[in-house]
């Protein structure tokens, strides 16, 4: 059996934090839990990453490049932009339903008190897409799909309030229903009352 090199360690880690964030809480578990379920000692886990808060920096680098990712497949299948506008709040969702720990991240203590430069990150990444949102919804509105009286960017928001909204309730429900399907639905709905 190899070594893991110390990427695919960190990367483990990166995962194992994810995990714990969904199982204990965001704010509950400590690097002693990192360290316990890589099967390595604490010391060792701060060789990787010296500080906790470099353990959530890796968190939302990782997270952000899954949502980027998504994002972007989504955006190059072409179509209408009331159909890229669909399929990116899809894959906003599909990422939400592959890493339950997202809702319980972004309304964390840890996030919202007590790592400033973490809460940044996570500002800038729900930023990027409300921006890719503002611009499909200015493009829905030069053809004609949406109302052009509607400020793009409020539009934008009301559209991020409902994956917000549905993240939230899909948590809150443990996960009791679709949050693809669902989100499919109530997005059809408001894209229809704007046109």
């Amino acid at each position: 059996m190899s070594r893991k090199t110390a990427e695919q360690r960190k990367a483990e880690m990166v995962e194992i934090a994810l995990d714990l964030s969904y199982r204990l809480g965001p704010d509950r578990w400590t690097t002693s839990d990192i360290a316990q379920a890589v099967g390595l000692s604490q010391a060792a886990v701060f060789k990787h990453f010296p500080r906790k808060a470099d353990i959530w920096q890796a968190v939302a680098e990782s997270l952000a490049g899954r949502l980027e990712s998504q994002w972007q497949a989504a955006l190059d299948q072409g179509g209408t932009p009331s159909e890229r506008m669909e399929r990116l709040v899809s894959a906003q969702l599909s990422t939400i339903h592959a890493t339950p720990a997202i809702p319980a991240i972004l309304f964390s203590r840890e996030l919202h008190n007590d790592n400033e430069p973490l809460r940044q990150y996570f500002l800038g990444l729900v930023e990027r897409f409300g921006g890719l949102l503002g611009k499909l919804v200015q493009e829905a509105q030069a053809a004609g799909q949406i109302k052009t009286d509607e400020p793009a960017k409020d539009v934008a928001l009301l559209i991020m309030g409902l994956v917000q909204g549905l993240a939230l309730r899909w948590s809150l429900s443990g996960r009791t229903f679709d949050i693809e399907k669902e989100g499919e639905r109530l997005l059809g709905m408001m894209l229809r009352g704007l046109r």
